[in-house]
């Protein structure tokens, strides 16, 4: 095996993939070929790094040098001086990375210094294409560990002892599950994986599938070991192509190394992947709905029970759990259910991915002891709120979550006390909301993603979302009355206590949750006709301060709808009638003189 002095990993995620890191991997390639260092420097494409809001990132070792936003045209002065003539290109380096012109190890950036990295332990370190990179981190070694030296019964053991609960939806402990589908009767039994991640803002599956498949490959082959399942699938959205095809790759090498098929590792023990491509629909991330997909019909729950554990693809026994839990295992295997069980809190243990986005300054990928708070994250791995503006709420669990607002900053993140807080952990989606946010405006968003993503098979969810988002855009638009709260409210409850699956039954919470911290601003929307945050265009007005105004006409001249009259050097005026409420005005005016009213 080669050794190398350097080494240059670059962002392979589909985030720094969209702003150009092929093209920039590419440069690295050609210009250490130039340079002649082709034999002294490796450069390798990893998976997500996690701070996409400084994308594309390229990583130099040894000095641990991180290099972000970086452009194609940067890498030949990065070549030239660091790998050449080892001058680290510091205008190039994440300003937190360095301090006093030293630089900090990963550990000590404030965005990765309160992260615990366990299911994304080898994204941004290995190359996922690349079975040896896996083998060489211990990969592979908790499914020669279980068939070696562990009967089934003690994996799921193991599986129970750790406390691990599932990463996708309600919390249910993992360890059970894999009991009760390892005392199912019967000889054909599946295991699936769902990586069909639907919440708007969410990547962390697809993150885990494009930087680290093996993890998921390896778990789910001890998971057929432990249940004695011969066949399993992963179904994935057709919409994830970059972690498609690198589970694709990863399958394949399986093969190859003898890591899947039959007589794994020189055992008895036979176990396949196969993968199902899903087309998008949110509701196919309810298990039952999901399996209807993979035996090909339309994506439909069915009533539980039976529950999937005791009759599921196919009618057989069937495991299933989502992409964040199987990355878990192999981990759990190698280092014991005890030392898993030591992180976290008392009833929720490990770690949690989250996808950070939305009003944040460093939005990306992170992962965090179960208990970590919703300040610790927002404030010191997020960065806090861009602009100095103030932070109002965040939303978790996405359309089945709710919102958690400023004044329970300090709440410790776990299944319970989001469940308390009238919210949900969910797949793991973090969307970060600040003073301009309107919360009425929030739930009507995640109603209108609700009612288009609806199968349409239970008449409270295909309806009853229906009615609850025409309230809602009557409320928006100023037309809402005080009544019209009341039938929210009661709609809300009637579809959580009649829809057919989890995400009907959860449709509602985003409504419920504004409804009960941030009641003050519906009524104000319903009783006078205003928005508090300013971002219902229906309840706005943009308006000229005459004092400010110094007539030069500038608004007019840019105004689309040409609403804006007036003599030059006299105080201009706004025709509301003809006013779209764009904005334009606003940003153009060198004086400030115009803004929202509302």
């Amino acid at each position: 095996m080669p050794l190398y002095r350097s080494h240059v990993l670059v962002c392979g995620g589909t985030g720094c993939t969209s702003g150009g890191s092929d093209r920039i991997y590419d440069a690295f390639l050609k210009e250490i070929e130039a340079q002649n260092l082709k034999d002294e420097v490796q450069v390798i494409r990893t998976g997500c790094f996690g701070l996409c809001a400084e994308g594309p990132i390229v990583i130099v070792y040894p000095e641990g040098a991180f290099y972000s936003k970086v452009a194609d045209s940067d890498v030949k002065e990065i070549v030239e001086e660091h790998l050449l003539k080892g001058r680290i290109v510091k205008r190039l380096l994440y300003k937190e990375s360095i301090e006093e012109g030293q630089i900090k190890s990963l550990n000590e950036v404030k965005f990765y210094k309160k992260q615990m990295r366990i299911a994304l332990r080898n994204c941004g370190v290995i190359n996922p294409e690349n079975i040896e990179e896996y083998i060489a981190y211990d990969g592979y070694k908790a499914l020669a560990k279980v068939l070696t030296e562990m009967t089934p019964e003690q994996v799921v053991d193991w599986v129970k002892r750790s406390g691990l609960r599932g990463r996708g939806g309600g919390g249910f402990p993992t360890g059970l599950k894999w009991e009760f589908a390892a005392k199912a009767p019967g000889d054909v039994k599946y295991v699936v994986c769902n990586a069909d991640e639907g919440d708007p803002g969410a990547y962390m599956d697809r993150s885990i599938l494009e930087g680290d498949p093996h993890s998921v490959i390896e778990a789910m082959a001890i998971a057929g070991y432990a249940i004695g399942s011969k066949q399993g699938y992963v179904y994935v959205r057709a919409e994830y192509p970059l972690a498609v095809k690198r589970l694709e790759i990863a399958i394949e090498q399986a093969r190859q190394y003898g890591l899947l098929g039959k007589n794994i590792l020189g055992t008895n023990f036979e176990f396949d992947i196969e993968i199902r491509l899903g087309a998008g629909a949110f509701v196919c991330g309810e298990e039952t709905a999901l399996m209807t997909s993979i035996e090909g019909h339309r994506g439909e729950p069915r009533p539980r029970p039976p529950f999937p554990a005791v009759k599921g693809l196919w009618g057989k026994p069937t495991l299933l759990n989502n992409v964040e839990t199987y990355a878990n295992i192999p981990v759990i295997i190698l280092k014991g259910p005890e030392w898993f069980a030591s992180i976290g809190t008392e009833k929720s243990k490990g770690t949690k991915v989250f996808a950070l986005v939305g009003k944040v300054n460093n939005t990306g990928l992170i992962e965090v002891p179960m208990g970590t708070t919703v300040r610790e994250i927002v404030e010191d791995i997020g960065g806090g709120i861009p602009g100095g503006k103030k932070f109002k709420a965040v939303q978790t669990g996405g359309p089945s979550g709710g919102c958690i607002p400023a004044s329970l900053m300090d709440t410790p993140i776990d299944f319970d006390s989001l469940t308390a807080l009238g919210t949900m952990m969910g797949s793991g989606g973090m969307i970060v909301m600040d003073e301009d946010t309107c919360m009425v405006d929030i739930a009507k968003f995640f109603l209108e993603f609700t009612v288009d993503e609806s199968c349409g098979k239970c008449p409270p969810c295909r309806i009853g979302t229906r009615r609850m988002l025409e309230i809602l855009q009557k409320i928006t638009s100023g037309n809402g009355t005080e009544e019209d709260l009341e039938k929210l409210e009661e709609l809300a409850y009637s579809i959580k206590d009649s829809a057919l699956c989890g995400l009907g039954q959860t449709a509602p919470n985003p409504v419920l949750s504004t409804l009960r911290y941030f009641r003050d601003e519906y009524e104000a929307h319903v009783k006078e006709k205003r928005c508090p945050a300013g971002a219902c265009k229906a309840l706005l007005r943009i308006v000229i301060d005459k004092e400010l105004c110094k007539g030069c006409g500038i608004c007019a001249k840019n105004c689309p709808a040409n609403a804006i009259t007036g003599q030059i050097k006299k105080p201009f005026e706004i025709d509301q009638s003809k006013c779209i409420k764009c904005g334009v005005c606003i940003e153009k005016c060198p004086f400030k003189a115009i803004s929202k009213k509302a």
